[in-house]
């Protein structure tokens, strides 16, 4: 099925795009072309187990593929982007995500290249407006950051152009898993926490701020990086598939049940730390998500998702440990 085909992804080398990556080659294709920013993070050890036929910096990109030196493709896998929720420079997130993302979409509807982008659970904001993943409802979100609003600004424009009949975008929940390490504090709360329980025993989560919740009892759907991934292959390859789609396990989880995972996983008894929230997050923060995954299951997705436990023991146990990425291989298990 993908051995054949040819595939550009954006943001190759980092955490999601590595893994698609990582999924093709499992599949039998390298026909892939990966494009980044690798600056000065370790994100170019994400590259060093994987086989793609080539990759350039992502200023380069568009001007390549304008100039049609870099050929045709089949799929475009659109990861590229600044996912940090704290980024405050609204000039440079308006660029990088929202900018870019019309340009590359533009060209690869014009050269019939099937295009999948990533959205983000970000720009439902608090969930008072829902999280539902059909268009109709994209004027009710407010998302609560720049980052949330840079996604949206796309989703809006890509709807009004009519292309979201004809494109995929993917409303990831909270992806973890191997490959984030360079993610700084973008991080999953199992990378930071696993290196707290090394460090000195202690896992520390937020104080709840509103009445309605406990301490560490905030809900967030988790999803594991190896079930993000091939969603997104499947979305690609279901070519009747258009619009968007959320992308989680469809079930809400406790930060305390991922901490007690975490230890759990680690052979070690559990103690947990409830700390102040930054005075700065807690206008912005989200107490519940969970990701109704209907249209992905309707869109014939049949694959069983990772239980949390399960996934949360695979990537302590199998990556962080033994500090391995996708497709090392030395482990036998992929």
């Amino acid at each position: 099925m993908w051995e054949n085909k040819r595939i550009l992804v954006t943001g190759g080398a980092g955490f999601i795009g590595s893994g698609l990556v990582w999924e093709l080659n499992r599949h039998g294709c390298e026909n892939i072309v990966v494009a980044d920013f690798l600056g000065t993070s370790e994100k170019w050890r994400n590259l060093t187990p994987l086989r793609f036929e080539d990759y350039l910096e992502a200023d380069e990109l568009l001007p390549h593929l304008q100039s049609g030196i870099l050929g045709k493709f089949d799929a475009v896998l659109h990861l590229g982007a600044c996912s940090a929720t704290t980024e405050k420079d609204a000039a440079y997130l308006i660029r990088n995500n929202f900018e870019f993302t019309k340009d590359l979409a533009a060209w690869s509807l014009a050269n019939e290249a099937r295009f999948v982008y990533a959205s983000s659970a970000a720009t439902y904001g608090d969930g008072s407006a829902g999280m539902a993943d059909t268009t109709e409802e994209l004027h009710r979100f407010r998302p609560l950051n720049m980052y949330g609003y840079s996604k949206h600004l796309f989703d809006l424009y890509a709807q009004r152009q009519g292309w979201l009949r004809r494109i995929v975008g993917l409303k990831y929940f909270n992806v973890f898993g191997p490959n984030e390490d360079h993610k700084g504090e973008m991080r999953s709360v199992v990378h930071k926490s696993y290196t707290q329980v090394l460090e000195d025993g202690v896992i520390r989560l937020f104080k709840s701020h509103r009445s309605d919740y406990a301490d560490g009892e905030q809900k967030r759907d988790f999803l594991y990086v190896k079930d993000a991934v091939a969603m997104t292959l499947h979305l690609t390859d279901e070519v009747e598939a258009s619009g968007l789609f959320n992308l989680g396990s469809g079930e809400a989880h406790t930060w305390n049940e991922l901490a007690h995972a975490i230890f759990a996983s680690l052979g070690r008894e559990p103690r947990i730390e409830y700390i102040e929230m930054p005075e700065a997050l807690r206008g912005k923060y989200q107490y519940f998500t969970q990701a109704d995954i209907g249209r992905l299951r309707a869109a014939r997705f049949n694959q069983s998702i990772s239980a949390l436990d399960k996934a949360v023991s695979d990537y302590v146990n199998n990556y962080l440990i033994p500090d391995c990425r996708l497709g090392d291989g030395s482990l036998g298990k992929e």
